[in-house]
């Protein structure tokens, strides 16, 4: 497959993908473990020949792509240009059906990361078993190794817990209003419990279930994530999101409410700008409100 013509693929791929739940997955030769339905694609990415997609759990989609093979991306119930025996994997959301032919390798592994080397310690509690201890999760956050490192990222480690993926990551922020800049020093202990019984909540609401929701205020049954660009449905400002980490996942947050134990907002607050227009601004803001109160 061209370059080029990889290129352009990844990029329907990215359109028609990230961001919606998978409903099923298919390889008949796939070398490794299986894409659960419900996992939200994140990342579509090429080097070389190799085609990789990317799950909010950390597992990742290798397909090699050599001669005839291709990927190819359909509206679902749109009939195939090459026949089911060709087929090698194939991703399907509600909408649309993304699949590979004749790929000579089709493999899954899980995305390295240093953090959760074996030797590096056990892990920490799985979030999704109602019978785990949620202090530990709450004492291992506290004692972060890194007490600089966002909460973002400690929220993912498996050393402090396990489960939670990004969608939950993004969400329980959210419902905890906490920023995905606070760093870990600055927690207090009701913080730490907080994030940690909110994502936990949310992963055991949410088992064996293919698509997930956190709120029932939504048409997709999430708050922030895969919503950029749109309304927060509790303080109306505007979601956005950013690519963070070394595995490039989308973080997505409301900067109007999830402003607690941010340290940079201060310095985005223009405090001397004397128009009445912008003092106006400055004073409905969600944390000038709360403070006010």
């Amino acid at each position: 497959m061209p370059p080029g013509d990889l290129a352009k693929t990844a990029s329907a791929m990215r359109t028609a993908l990230i961001g919606r739940p998978m409903v099923r997955f298919d390889a008949p030769r796939l070398i490794g473990p299986v894409p659960q339905a419900g996992r939200m694609v994140e990342v579509v990415e090429t080097y070389g020949k190799h085609l990789e997609v990317m799950w909010d759990d950390g597992l990742v989609l290798d397909t090699h792509l050599r001669g005839r093979s291709a990927w190819h991306v359909y509206r679902q119930g749109a009939p195939w240009r090459r026949s089911w025996e060709k087929l090698r994997a194939s991703i399907q959301t509600d909408d649309f059906v993304a699949v590979c032919f004749d790929a000579p390798t089709v493999e899954t592994y899980r995305q390295p990361d240093r953090r959760r080397h074996p030797g590096l310690g056990r892990l920490g509690p799985d979030l999704c078993s109602s019978s785990v201890d949620l202090r530990e999760a709450v004492d291992l956050l506290l004692a972060y190794p890194d007490p600089e490192a966002r909460l973002r990222d400690a929220m993912v480690d498996h050393h402090v817990m396990q489960g939670v993926g990004n969608v939950y990551r993004c969400e329980a922020l959210w419902a905890a209003e906490l920023s995905p800049w606070t760093h870990i020093a600055d927690l207090t202990h009701h913080d730490a419990v907080l994030i940690v019984n909110t994502a936990a909540k949310m992963v055991r609401a949410n088992s064996g279930r293919v698509r997930r929701s956190t709120t029932r205020h939504t048409k997709d049954g999430l708050a922030v994530y895969g919503r950029r660009g749109q309304a927060c449905i509790r303080c109306h400002d505007t979601i956005e999101s950013q690519s963070v980490g070394r595995d490039g996942r989308m973080l997505y947050w409301c900067p109007g409410c999830q402003v607690r134990l941010d340290r940079r907002q201060p310095t985005e607050v223009r405090e001397m700008d004397p128009h009445p227009a912008a003092a106006k601004y400055l004073n409905e803001l969600p944390w000038r409100a709360r403070d006010a109160g």
